[in-house]
């Protein structure tokens, strides 16, 4: 912290409440007591590279899992792509849809959860609210309809991830370097395939709920984090909407492209990281512009923001709609990663459809088996709050 910083006075809120993880906000006041600067403070260790150095590669899904409770199958994903490269094998088409079903998983349970038990209690009660009524329990207790939906919702996302992979949190033990270790069963399909029209009916009305709170929200969405910034995440090939594979595009303030179809392996030529005295977490910044100037946006909104299409034609309306929110179709406002998280639910819903219904999804080849070919694998995956890189240098014995 600098010592203009320490010679201010200051607000400290400590811990900060309903959000996936450890953080505090210090507001910096200026002598008028007008705020004069804040920062938010990652207050837990990021130490997770040092506990994986001299493991077996084929440990490194599950170990780097563990460090995300609400999106470990993101960190499955990115480590298993990156041990695929290190073996050097294309997974079977079987495995591929498979993995990208749970991940449509993931993403339902994770974008439900944080709008339903993280956002709904501000959007739904009002930020002026009692606090301590202002909570899930509020929410239940004032609206207890919408409180199931957004548990019915969340729990089929989860279940997805269980009918697939085993368990609905950590399941560690079902994806391999190459694939996966088993294939769907039928009943399972089916089942999912059963549950999914609530679940799609669910995630519609949720957005026509939020599309009525949006107009009571005019000051909120023009002044709550509504600044010009970059924005980075996945496409695939069309230059829609991605989030198992693809390639890295970046585009500017104004929407111009600024870097496209970059290969997610080479990150390290086109994105640094910068460190701060007052957190833990690093900053990632666009190379070509250096820090703070590269510095940009990920998760949901700037997933949106890069692409030119969602994919799935429910999503593809929303997305248009969402596009005229911000100048030159990009939308800025922080405000606006509501909406956009409830856009993928629905691309997410959409998708899992999809790939239930594909015959193929049921094929028994599900793992391509081979030892170390390369020493070097870097994996890539869009998580719910930003795309996820891992990249492992492994010996002749695979440590």
């Amino acid at each position: 912290m600098d010592r203009e910083s320490k010679n201010r006075k200051e607000i400290v809120i400590a811990p900060i409440t309903r959000i996936e993880g450890h953080a505090k906000v210090t507001i910096f006041l200026n002598e008028d007591d007008s705020v004069g600067d804040a920062r938010f403070h990652v207050t837990d260790f990021r130490g997770f590279e040092r506990f994986t150095q001299g493991r077996p590669f084929y440990e490194m899904p599950s170990i780097t899992s563990r460090s995300c409770g609400i999106c470990p199958v993101s960190h499955l994903l990115a480590s298993a792509k990156a041990c695929d490269a290190i073996v050097g094998v294309n997974p079977p088409a079987t495995a591929i849809m498979l993995r990208r079903l749970i991940h449509m998983g993931q993403l339902i349970q994770s974008h439900a959860l944080n709008f339903y038990h993280l956002s709904s209690p501000d959007l739904l009660l009002g930020w002026d609210s009692d606090p301590a009524q202002r909570n899930i329990f509020g929410v239940i207790e004032k609206y207890p309809d919408l409180a199931l939906q957004g548990i019915k919702l969340r729990r089929f996302g989860q279940e997805i991830i269980e009918r697939v992979a085993g368990k609905k949190i950590h399941c560690n033990d079902w994806i391999v370097p190459g694939g996966a270790k088993w294939p769907l069963k039928k009943e399972n399909a089916d089942y999912l395939l059963k549950n999914l029209p609530e679940a799609l009916e669910i995630t519609k009305k949720t957005i026509s709920m939020f599309k009525k709170i949006l107009e009571k929200c005019d000051e909120e969405t023009e002044n709550l984090g509504n600044f010009p910034s970059y924005h980075l995440g996945l496409v695939n090939e069309s230059g829609g909407l991605e989030h198992y594979d693809g390639k890295i595009r970046i585009i500017d303030q104004d929407g111009k492209i600024a870097a496209d179809m970059l290969d997610p392996a080479k990150y390290y030529e086109y994105i640094g990281e910068a460190v701060e005295p007052w957190s833990y977490m690093k900053f990632p910044y666009f190379k070509q512009l250096g820090y703070p100037e590269g510095a940009y946006r990920v998760g949901p909104l700037s997933r949106l923001n890069v692409a030119s299409h969602c994919g799935t034609p429910l999503a593809d309306e929303e997305f248009k709609e969402f596009k005229k929110l911000g100048k030159n179709g990009v939308v800025q406002s922080t405000f606006h990663y509501h909406y956009a998280r409830l856009i993928e639910a629905l691309f997410c819903v959409e998708t899992a459809k999809e790939l239930l219904e594909d015959t193929e999804i049921l094929s028994d080849w599900v793992t391509s088996k081979a030892s170390v070919n390369t020493f070097e694998g870097v994996g890539v995956a869009e998580a719910p709050r930003g795309t996820l890189i891992h990249h492992y240098n492994v010996d002749r014995q695979g440590i």
